[in-house]
């Protein structure tokens, strides 16, 4: 343990200020003793010359100038092991589910280490989520940063309960398992969370980490990346696939403005302090696959958009770092349709490396390019009808509308415990395809048009029946 100082100068929001009297480390661990001879834990944020920054965990009512601060040499830590896997964290690393401390199998710092981009190899592979909006339209792939764009009172938390529930990778002889971790949710959304793991039996292939809104604003930095350091230690020690749910990144990011502001740093926009880009990135970029090792490690941030603006800083960066983003839509919603994930602004950049003969099917990509362009101009259209009525539309023309109503109606909306493989959601987009004229499926391929297309699996039927 290193020397005890009564030097504090001044305490400011979740910081308290000392002057200096040895050289400390940048993210030294503090241990804080109050007259009571109670302790509180902190962390060096700051170091110069002549004084010290230090973040408060518990926060700093109750301290004033007579506490006495000791700093350990360590930094902060996360007890790793194979039994984190069925348990519920608090955002700093104790079990909340009233089983037993976990017994390390190793220590590690929850900063992680960056991955040599040489090392990295290209993610590959299709992860199957159950929910036909994502694996048919936005595929998620293995080793990928895939964030939804989300809005307050949107449902983002059932969604993410959901692919919590349903993910999986296609073969059975790896291992797969989700860490998800909550920041700043109420008690109310923390019980849902626990409820819902521990009934689905979810729980069994996953490590819960949550921060609650009544915790301290300092906790939510480091909720994330406890996180992160369970799901390297899984993911590269034991070989597991692992998916990553950080929820929400919009009270991360007003954490770090909160301590930026009482660090009294210059804003950047709108407030946020201008390293708030590195400092996504560094959470962003522990998503990959590195070569030689069989575990990967993908990310599913979900951030709500302040005021439905996707310009806001927080989706704005957000979305240079990941590779896309899913975006609801609070117009679907409104309609009743559950996932309401609206596909026209929604983009996943490394789809076509998850998809095709042997991960998906064969006609996964030009079926995507034909359903995209069918429901863009059916959208279109409805504005066109408000204008001027559907009498006025050519047949055509109404066939596009029906497609679009059609398609939000049975393929974006689905139940919130329906799981649907992707041949499902293939076969499912077929049938809708059959609404529009065969000569309108000019983006796929004939073959295929034979081999899929619900008239000739229907003919093939028949024929094949009456042969037997």
């Amino acid at each position: 343990m290193g020397k005890e100082y009564k030097t504090i100068t001044d305490i400011a929001g979740p910081l308290v200020f000392l002057e200096k009297t040895e050289p400390v480390a940048y993210g030294e661990l503090v241990t804080i003793t109050l007259p009571d001879g109670s302790t509180r834990r902190g962390q060096v944020l700051d170091t110069a010359k002549d004084f010290v920054v230090v973040q408060v965990f518990e926060g700093t009512r109750g301290l004033d100038k007579s506490c006495s601060v000791r700093f350990t040499g360590d930094v902060v830590k996360l007890n790793c092991s194979k039994d984190m896997l069925g348990r519920i964290l608090s955002g700093s690393g104790e079990p909340i589910d009233g089983g037993p401390k976990i017994v390390p199998e190793e220590r590690r710092p929850i900063i992680g280490a960056a991955i040599n981009p040489y090392a990295r190899q290209y993610p590959r592979e299709f992860i199957q989520t159950g929910i036909s909006a994502i694996d048919g339209m936005n595929t998620l792939v293995r080793g990928q940063k895939l964030p939804i764009f989300s809005g307050s009172g949107l449902p983002h938390n059932d969604i993410a309960l959901q692919i919590a529930r349903q993910a999986k990778v296609r073969g059975q002889e790896e291992e797969f398992a989700i860490v998800f971790a909550a920041m700043g949710i109420t008690y109310e959304e923390a019980h849902q969370f626990m409820k819902e793991f521990e009934r689905t039996g979810a729980l069994e292939r996953a490590v819960v980490f949550l921060n609650l809104a009544s915790d301290p604003a300092i906790e939510r930095l480091i909720t994330p990346r406890m996180a992160l350091t369970a799901a390297e230690f899984l993911a590269y020690e034991y070989d597991y696939h692992i998916l990553v749910i950080l929820t929400d990144m919009t009270n991360y990011c007003e954490a770090l403005r909160e301590i930026s502001a009482a660090r009294e740093e210059v804003p950047g926009r709108r407030g946020y302090p201008g390293y708030m880009y590195t400092d996504l990135a560094t959470i962003y970029e522990r998503a990959g696959r590195i070569r030689g090792r069989k575990g990967t490690i993908t990310q599913m941030p979900i951030l709500t958009m302040p005021g439905d603006d996707i310009t806001h800083p927080i989706p704005d960066l957000t979305g240079y770092i990941t590779e896309g983003q899913i975006v609801l839509s609070r117009e679907l919603h409104a309609k009743g349709i559950y996932p309401p994930i609206d596909v026209l602004p929604s983009l996943s950049r490394l789809m076509k490396e998850g998809i095709g003969p042997g991960m998906t099917r064969e006609d996964h990509k030009e079926w995507n390019d034909q359903m995209y362009a069918a429901y863009a101009e059916g959208v279109d259209l409805r504005g066109l009808v408000a204008i001027v009525g559907e009498e006025a539309l050519s047949e055509r023309d109404r066939r596009y509308l029906k497609f679009a109503d059609e398609f939000e109606r049975r393929f974006v909306n689905q139940g919130k415990y329906e799981d649907r493989d992707i041949e499902y959601t293939l076969d499912l987009g077929w049938e809708l395809l059959a609404i529009l004229p065969e000569e309108e499926l000019t983006k796929i391929r004939p073959e295929y048009i034979k081999k899929y297309h619900p008239k000739y699996r229907k003919k093939a039927a028949t024929e094949e029946g009456e042969a037997a």
